[in-house]
């Protein structure tokens, strides 16, 4: 497997390739559980010097074999049909069961919003595809959405958060984007450019990220970090193999046509 979300481009940000599986059913009999309280299923291990693969039904993961706390019996229970109406992947916490009051007024142009998207991922020393990963995953995109919690917007923030970073209004996508991304920014900065820690403290919040030292055991935050990760892996699966076409594309172009026969010039002279 390419380590696909370890590509943010403007930070060096740490992360565990293997929450690309955490939310994948679990359709084995064991998981392994690691240190920063993920647990990934799998069909069966194998140890390679110091590394341990993990056999899933899609393929492997290969794993440090120190980064592996213990295997245990998976008992986890099937998940429950989502009872939204809508297309979006369910997700956790507070965008998951958000009250949507979004009007079409509301939402604006995606072509703008891209932009504010990259000018605060650029302040920020952010990839602008983690952080509409991070959109995704906490409004669906939606200006106006309020969580039960009472997070607001686009980056889903809380009033005292917001007031902090001096929002006015929680609902403009350009006050949220920047103020999200910034917030977002700044615990990247806290905790050393580990995403993981980052995206569950946004979450759930830095009290309880510092409190388990690392990823709280909340089922909520922990399908809240593993939907970003893997919306960020399919971006950037999807922008390599465009890469690697257009390079072929390229390639081809560049290759010289076969050289064709020359006619002969003069007549073959009759024997004398």
């Amino acid at each position: 497997m390419n380590h696909y979300f370890q590509v943010l481009t403007q930070r060096s940000i740490r992360i565990a390739l293997v929450l690309l599986a955490t939310q994948v059913p679990a359709l084995s009999a064991e998981v392994a559980v690691l240190r920063n309280g993920f647990s990934l299923s799998f069909e069966r291990k194998e140890q390679i010097g110091n590394v341990t693969r993990l056999y899933t039904k899609t393929g492997f993961v290969e794993v440090a074999t120190s980064e592996i706390a213990s295997f245990e019996q998976d008992d986890t229970p099937p998940a429950a049909a989502a009872p939204a109406p809508s297309q979006q992947t369910p997700q956790a916490d507070q965008a998951l069961a958000t009250n949507r009051a979004s009007s079409p007024a509301s939402v604006p142009n995606r072509v703008d919003l891209d932009q504010v998207v990259r000018d605060a991922s650029s302040r920020n020393r952010l990839d602008p595809d983690f952080v509409n990963s991070v959109i995704k995953a906490e409004s669906n995109f939606q200006a106006r959405a309020v969580s039960r919690k009472g997070a607001q917007g686009l980056m889903q923030l809380m009033p005292g958060t917001a007031a902090q970073l001096g929002v006015k209004d929680p609902f403009d996508p350009k006050a949220n984007v920047e103020a999200g991304t910034a917030h977002l920014g700044a615990l990247l900065d806290q905790y050393n450019n580990d995403a993981v820690k980052a995206l569950a403290a946004y979450n759930a919040g830095a009290h309880r990220v510092d409190q388990y030292h690392g990823v709280p055991p909340y089922r909520e935050t922990r399908a809240y970090v593993a939907s970003i990760v893997r919306d960020f892996n399919a971006k950037k699966r999807a922008q390599m193999k465009n890469q690697t076409a257009a390079g072929r594309a390229k390639n081809s172009a560049k290759k010289p046509a076969p050289a064709q026969p020359q006619a002969a010039t003069t007549k073959p002279q009759k024997p004398s």
